[in-house]
């Protein structure tokens, strides 16, 4: 708490200054051109990984980057917090770009691959439900890359079945049809920084850097 209270003072005192604009027209309204879906993970921060400022991304947070898919209604099936920052992300801030990073190391991938929660937390099983579909692809397709821990392998799988989830709310999916929102998986490597996309033409997630980012902002939607 002491770290925390510390980065605060030296916010307000230091940093401050140089956002105070910036708040200021933020108290107005926000206007984030993409929801990005990602792990509660300490180790993955989204607005240092992308470089953003206040204001410029919509961020969703839970255990695994899981997006429970919706039913024909447009219900969810699963937490409704997650179904709800969609709707508000795609109906009301109307975000041009959705991502789902998954990375390595995750802790919920861990426990899946080897399908042993710690007891105790029973919620913590329920929920990795909606990645089992990650899990049955593993074991019935293969890794997109067998160079990986076999925790990451499902990682990077999982990315690519929360994107499919995702498609099925239909707000998500009419706007990616009218070329109004792409959809992207994304996964970050921890023990480089590195981050890489998926791309569908390769089936497999590539660097993103300077050579890359490019063809890649180009690329139709990844599902």
């Amino acid at each position: 708490m002491e770290k925390l209270l510390a980065g605060i003072v030296d916010f307000r005192e230091r940093l401050l200054p140089q956002y105070a604009q910036r708040f200021t027209e933020l108290a107005l309204g926000q206007r984030p051109d993409t929801l990005f879906i990602t792990c509660s993970d300490s180790r993955v921060v989204p607005d240092l990984l992308v470089s953003t400022h206040p204001g410029e991304l919509f961020t969703m947070r839970n255990v695994g980057n899981l997006v429970p898919p919706a039913t024909a209604e447009g219900i969810s099936t699963g937490d409704l917090s997650e179904a709800s920052a969609i709707e508000y992300a795609v109906l009301i801030l109307k975000v041009a770009n959705i991502i789902v990073c998954g990375h390595s190391e995750c802790g919920a991938m861990h426990a899946l691959a080897l399908n042993k929660l710690q007891r105790g937390t029973p919620n913590l099983g329920k929920w990795l439900h909606h990645a089992h579909a990650a899990a049955f692809r593993l074991d019935h397709e293969g890794p997109l890359n067998g160079k990986l821990k076999p925790h990451d392998q499902l990682s990077q799988l999982n990315v690519l079945v929360q994107l499919e989830h995702l498609a099925t709310y239909r707000i998500v999916w009419e706007r990616v049809l009218k070329g109004k929102l792409r959809l992207n998986g994304w996964w970050f490597d921890v023990s480089s920084g590195d981050m890489y996309a998926y791309d569908r033409t390769v089936r497999s997630f590539v660097i993103i850097d300077r050579q890359s980012a490019d063809r890649l902002g180009q690329r139709p939607p990844n599902i």
